[in-house]
Order: structure tokens, then C-alpha cells, then sequence
């Protein structure tokens, strides 16, 4: 039996990959965590064969979290899924010890297939990942912001707060916390100081 864990802060997806693999002979579900201290928790005791991964993650960045379970468990076999499809961002992740790299747009075949895969030890991309590495140069390293993503970032190296931009974007507070959030996983950065640094020294905004 492949033994199955999921990090990924969003219930909905956490459900949806439950409803896929629950009825599959050879996968056992062993549970799902939201944070990365409930992942830590439960691996004091318990050990996946194939931790399914959530890169844009509360309290620290998926790409953070991967290099330390694999520092720590160098057996569990760690298949990304995610929305983000920057090359950048794919290489970074499979540098830092993943097996494989899904978009969460994955069909149930290619999920199966993949974790089924990565657990002989083998690496997996699905086809639409595949496709941005070919297309992808190697030095291609800095990701791309989207116009909102450009919109939001301007406005935090004025100085303004989540909720200033919120008001003057017209959007929910919560969605510019996203857009903040997702660009510091894209660049790898720990705070907006340096993200702003970076976008500035890059002349992205």
C-alpha cells in the first residue's frame, strides 16, 4: 500500500484529492494538515510514502517546507501541486528535493500516475509542466508578475498597507494578501522589504 499525505491550506482541494484516490486498492489516505507545525506533528509518529504538497503555504513557503522534510525524512517522496506554473518557481522546487510537480488543473489519471511513479523513486511531471520547462529557457530564473501582481507591488514600495491598496484597487483585503503572499513564493523571499528590492533592482516595477 502507497501510504498518501496532503499539506495544502484549502479544504476544498484537500477534499477534492481525498475523493480520487480513497477508493484505489493500492493507496492508503493517512490524513491531510493545513500548517506545516500540524505536518511536523503528525510526522513524530507517522511516515507517508508520498507527501502530496501545497507550495503557497501559511507561515512558510512550500519551497522552504520541502527542503526541510527531505533534510529530515529523506524517504518521503514529495510531489508538488500548485497553481503556479513559472519554470522558476518548478526548477526551484524540484532543486529542493521534490519528486514531481503537478498543476492542481491535474486530471485524476496523472495525479495516480504521478504518485504511483515518484514512489518507486522515479521523477514526474504531468504534461502541462513538462511544456513550460521545454518552452523555458535554463537561465530564465526570475519569474514574471501578472498586471494585478504589478499593480499591488507598486503600490506596496509607495508604502502603502494590505488594506490601503485593498481600497484603492477596489478589491477584498484578503485577495491583496494573496497576491502578496504568492510573490514571495515566487521570488523566494521571506518579506516584502527584499521582494521590493528585487523588483526594483530587476526594474519589474
Amino acid at each position: 500500500m502507497i501510504k498518501v499525505f496532503i499539506i495544502d491550506d484549502h479544504q476544498l482541494i484537500i477534499e477534492g484529492i481525498y475523493s480520487l484516490l480513497i477508493d484505489e486498492k493500492d493507496i492508503e489516505w493517512m490524513g491531510s494538515a493545513k500548517h506545516p507545525d500540524e505536518l511536523f506533528l503528525f510526522l513524530k509518529t507517522k511516515k507517508p510514502d508520498v507527501l502530496l504538497m501545497d507550495i503557497n503555504l501559511p507561515q512558510k513557503s512550500g519551497l522552504d517546507l520541502c527542503k526541510e522534510i527531505k533534510l529530515k525524512y529523506p524517504d518521503i517522496r514529495i510531489l508538488a501541486l500548485s497553481t503556479s506554473d513559472q519554470a522558476s518557481i518548478i526548477r526551484r522546487m524540484i532543486d529542493n528535493g521534490a519528486s514531481g510537480y503537478l498543476l492542481k488543473d491535474a486530471s485524476k489519471s496523472e495525479i495516480l500516475e504521478a504518485i504511483r511513479t515518484v514512489v518507486k523513486g522515479k521523477k514526474f511531471v504531468n504534461f502541462s509542466v513538462a511544456q513550460v520547462l521545454k518552452n523555458s529557457k535554463p537561465n530564465d530564473t526570475l519569474p514574471i508578475l501578472t498586471r494585478r501582481e504589478k499593480e499591488v507591488l507598486e503600490l506596496i514600495a509607495d508604502g502603502l498597507t494590505n488594506q490601503q491598496i485593498a481600497d484603492k484597487l477596489f478589491l477584498d483585503v484578503t485577495t491583496i494578501n494573496s497576491h502578496r503572499k504568492n510573490m514571495l513564493t515566487k521570488y523566494n523571499v521571506k518579506n516584502t522589504a527584499a521582494l521590493v528590492k528585487i523588483a526594483l533592482n530587476n526594474n519589474l516595477i
